[in-house]
C-alpha cells in the first residue's frame, strides 16, 4: 500500500484535549500517512488545535452531523482525491495508531474490503462497559442469523476500507451509530469484511455519548436499523 494512497480520517467532536496527541501518535507510528480531521461543528477549540499540527487537513462542518455524517465526509474526501485506502480512527485517543499496521496487514492478507479492529480477539485491551459488551453480543447474534457472519466488535470505529468500500460508503452511509449498520450494507452489496485483534485504551478526556442510561435505547435503535437495512433492496 503506497503512502499517498492511504488516508487516516479522524472524526472529532469537542476533542480539543485529545486531538493533538492523536495526530502526534499517528505521525510517530505512520509517518507517511495523510491525515484528515473532520471537525463536527465542535463547541470547543478542536479545529484550532488540529490546525496547529503540520500537514494535516481539517474540514469544519457547518452543522453537527453526528458520527455518520462526519465519517461520510471522510469517505467523500477519500473518493474525490482518489485514495485507495481509508482508515477511520477516533479523535478521543481510544484507538492506538500503531495498531493501524495490523489493519493494513490484515487487509493485504485477507483481500477483504473492510477490516474491523476488534478489542475482543486475542488481545488484552480496554473492553468498554458491560452494557456495551452486552449490546455487541446481541449484534453478533443478529449478524450470524441475518448474514451468516461472526463479528466480535461491531461497534468498533477503528476500521480500514479499500477503494471498493469507499466508493459505496461515500454515497450511502448510516447517519446515527453507523458502525453495525454499515456491516449489513457492505455484505448486502457483496463486499467482504473481516476482523483483526487490536489493543485499545480508555479515553483520557471527555465522556462517551453512550451512557449506561442511554444504552438500552441505543441497542433498540441499532437493532431496528440493522433489520431495516437487511430488508431493504440494494441501492
Amino acid at each position: 500500500m503506497e503512502k499517498e494512497k492511504i488516508l487516516l480520517v479522524i472524526p472529532a467532536f469537542n476533542e480539543q484535549n485529545n486531538i493533538l496527541r492523536v495526530i502526534g501518535d499517528i505521525r510517530d507510528s505512520i509517518p507517511n500517512a495523510d491525515i484528515l480531521v473532520i471537525n463536527d461543528c465542535s463547541l470547543d477549540g478542536t479545529s484550532a488545535a488540529a490546525r496547529k499540527a503540520k500537514d494535516v487537513k481539517v474540514v469544519d462542518l457547518p452543522y453537527n452531523l453526528g458520527i455518520g455524517g462526519a465519517v461520510q465526509t471522510g469517505f467523500k474526501y477519500a473518493y474525490i482525491y482518489d485514495y485507495q485506502y481509508m482508515v477511520q480512527i477516533d479523535g478521543d485517543g481510544q484507538h492506538i495508531p500503531k495498531e493501524v499496521n495490523k489493519l493494513v496487514g490484515a487487509m493485504a492478507q485477507s483481500g477483504c474490503d473492510m477490516v474491523i479492529g476488534s478489542r475482543f480477539l486475542d488481545v488484552q485491551s480496554f473492553r468498554t462497559t458491560w452494557a456495551r459488551r452486552l449490546g455487541i453480543k446481541v449484534f453478533d447474534l443478529l449478524f450470524r442469523l441475518l448474514i451468516d457472519t461472526k463479528v466480535t466488535d461491531s461497534t468498533s470505529g477503528f476500521r480500514i476500507y479499500n477503494r471498493k468500500s469507499i466508493e459505496l460508503l461515500c454515497k450511502f452511509y448510516p447517519e446515527d451509530y453507523p458502525e453495525p449498520d454499515a456491516i449489513i450494507l457492505l455484505k448486502k452489496h457483496g463486499l467482504k469484511i473481516s476482523e483483526v485483534g487490536v489493543e485499545m485504551r480508555a479515553r483520557e478526556h471527555g465522556t462517551s455519548s453512550i451512557t449506561p442510561i442511554k444504552s438500552p435505547y441505543y441497542m433498540v435503535k441499532v437493532i431496528m436499523s440493522i433489520l431495516f437495512s437487511y430488508t431493504r433492496t440494494r441501492w
